[in-house]
């Protein structure tokens, strides 16, 4: 069987926008509400389709709780589950056997990826990024900047306030709250097999 024809039909078959930077590698952008994209690479090798795809950066704060958030979502996962990279940063990764590798297969494990990153993104940044968001916020409002994309946010920030009171003044930026980061997909080349898992 030409497994690389049949992730190409399936993804053509969906209308999923994709890359193919090397042969047995396709690169896809799975468009979402709450994440962007989830930018998720398909590589083929020997025995198993993987599956990867940056979820977010590590956190910055409350560790314990985003950790145990993170793998209480993994006993529930289909085909994929939440793992973390050498410096601590988020993926979601899977593989599926040679032989399991069907269109359907493959739009059943897109779909997932494509849930799990977009719904449980903004859970996500609440446990791991409360402050950068609440720094954000602050320095938007003092800029008279778009809050449109911090909406969802918006209870963060005034807990936050009852707890702490206002943030602090400055016109420093604060850093960003872990939506991007260039190349977020293995930094732009497919992951090795069994890399990051």
């Amino acid at each position: 069987m030409d497994h690389e024809a049949v992730v190409e039909s399936a993804l053509k078959a969906a209308e999923i926008s994709y890359e193919r930077p090397q042969p047995g590698a396709f690169l896809v952008r799975l468009p979402g509400q709450h994440k962007l994209a989830t930018m998720t690479w398909l590589t083929i090798s020997d025995q198993a389709l993987h599956v990867e795809a940056f979820f977010c950066r590590r956190p910055d704060e409350n560790h314990l709780e985003f950790y145990r958030w993170l793998l209480t979502k993994n006993g529930s996962m289909y085909g994929v589950h939440f793992a973390l990279d050498q410096i601590g940063d988020v993926h979601l990764v899977g593989r599926v056997p040679l032989d399991a590798v069907s269109d359907q297969e493959i739009d059943r494990l897109l779909g997932c990826v494509l849930t799990y990153a977009d719904e449980w993104f903004d859970r996500a940044l609440e446990l791991g990024f409360a402050s950068s968001i609440r720094r954000e916020w602050d320095w938007r409002v003092r800029r008279g900047e778009s809050l449109a994309n911090l909406r969802a946010f918006e209870g963060i920030v005034e807990r936050g306030r009852r707890q702490d009171g206002p943030g602090p003044a400055g016109e420093s930026r604060p850093p960003e709250t872990g939506g991007s980061r260039p190349q977020e997909a293995g930094e732009g080349r497919p992951p090795e097999a069994g890399e990051g898992r």
